[in-house]
């Protein structure tokens, strides 16, 4: 048995957040009803045509999912809606603050009608009317989040902010609703009622930002912009190597230090240089440091660096590109590719993170728009004509 089989979630979601979080919950085996709006869908379908026609964000947050095509504001779905409600455990939704109060989905207004409904609103900077703040109403993408949290402040050069090449803001917001939903989930089994969870992804970035937030503590500094090294530890970032490549390595403490010196480097009376005896000395002369680093890597291949990496037991990576990850040794050895269906055939995807034994997920394919509309409305009691008729109404 899968560990949520048996659970039921509705979830009217678009762009990355919400879906992000459905899908964990479709891989551990929730039932994922998916309501799109008729024709268009979710706008994240229409991102890129990159998947052989299909979209890369789609398909990487969408599989094991059901697509029900309904205008939630048309007077016909209201009574679907209701029915669905009734039935789910969970209702998961990123529209616009205040969207979902206004169709008579509120927490308030589910509950009269499920009291065991765990409800999770996703929003830019948190959809509480309480305490709604000057924010609640402003829209929120990703990389506006990024630069309300901070996290743009600190990443990039000296000379430029730069975002985080993936949706991180979104993927922070989604797995906060995701664990939230599981631990409402465990309470329920306790108190046997439902709850409301608000998740804001200005909070969620802001919680991934405590290290540089307590940096700052009491008015100090912020950490640098150092690109792709280390804003206070030094040698920690990459490095090119003589056969045009790059390799990433890091320094943790003084140990580390000698061996570097002593091994990678040959050169064992650097690590007892003033300039260079500690990392607050070696941070401080980073740039004397890094020529010295450079010069004896551009004789050197990223291969032999790599193996006197190892032998020092300095941690180290090499730079992929994104070819590199899909083959990836160390994901091919561990077996963690598979394959998915799709509209369009069949894709490779990953298998859910820390889960390996097949009973303990499921992948089923990435639905196209509304294609399970009339096996999930036959199942509310719908017959075919009525189906129909909703379609040529728009409805569905």
């Amino acid at each position: 048995m899968l560990p949520l089989e048996g659970i039921t979630v509705v979830t009217l979601e678009h762009a990355i957040a919400a879906p992000f979080c459905t899908r964990q919950l479709a891989d551990l085996g929730a039932r994922v009803i998916k309501i799109e709006r008729p024709k268009v869908g979710d706008f994240a379908r229409k991102y890129d045509e990159r998947v052989d026609g299909m979209s890369s964000h789609f398909v990487w947050t969408n599989r094991s999912k059901e697509s029900l095509t309904l205008d939630v504001k048309a007077e016909p779905a209201q009574d679907i809606l209701k029915q669905l409600i009734e039935k789910a455990d969970v209702l998961v939704q990123n529209l616009a603050p205040g969207a979902a109060s206004r169709i008579g989905l509120s927490y308030e207004e589910l509950n009269k009608i499920n009291p065991k409904i765990i409800v999770c609103d996703i929003s830019g900077y948190g959809d509480d009317l309480e305490n709604p703040g000057p924010y609640r109403n402003k829209k929120a993408y990703d990389l506006l989040i990024q630069s309300e949290s901070g996290f743009l402040s600190i990443t990039g050069t000296e000379d430029s902010y730069v975002k985080a090449g993936c949706s991180i803001a979104d993927i922070a917001a989604g797995m906060y609703a995701y664990t939230n939903i599981l631990a409402a989930l465990l309470e329920r089994q306790k108190t046997g009622k439902g709850k409301r969870i608000d998740i804001s992804m200005l909070e969620s970035m802001t919680e991934w930002m405590g290290y540089p937030l307590y940096y700052t503590l009491r008015g100090e500094s912020a950490p640098p912009r150092t690109g792709s090294s280390h804003a206070t530890i030094y040698p920690y970032g990459p490095f090119p190597t003589g056969d045009q490549k790059k390799v990433m390595l890091g320094i943790q403490n003084e140990r580390e230090w000698q061996a570097f010196c002593e091994i990678v480097l040959q050169q064992p009376e650097l690590a007892k240089q003033d300039e260079y005896v500690n990392n607050t000395q070696r941070s401080k002369n980073r740039e004397p440091l890094r020529q010295i680093i450079e010069n004896i890597f551009n004789s050197l291949t990223q291969t032999e660096i790599i193996e006197r990496l190892e032998q020092a037991k300095i941690a180290n990576a090499s730079v992929n590109e994104m070819q590199d990850v899909w083959n990836h040794p160390q994901l091919k050895a561990r077996n963690r590719w598979t394959e998915i269906d799709t509209p369009i055939g069949k894709v490779p995807t990953l298998k859910p993170v820390g889960l390996k034994k097949e009973e303990d997920f499921i992948i089923k394919p990435v639905p196209d728009l509304g294609q399970n509309s009339s096996e999930i409305l036959k199942e509310l009691g719908y017959n075919a004509d009525a189906i129909q008729d909703l379609a040529n109404r728009s409805v569905i």
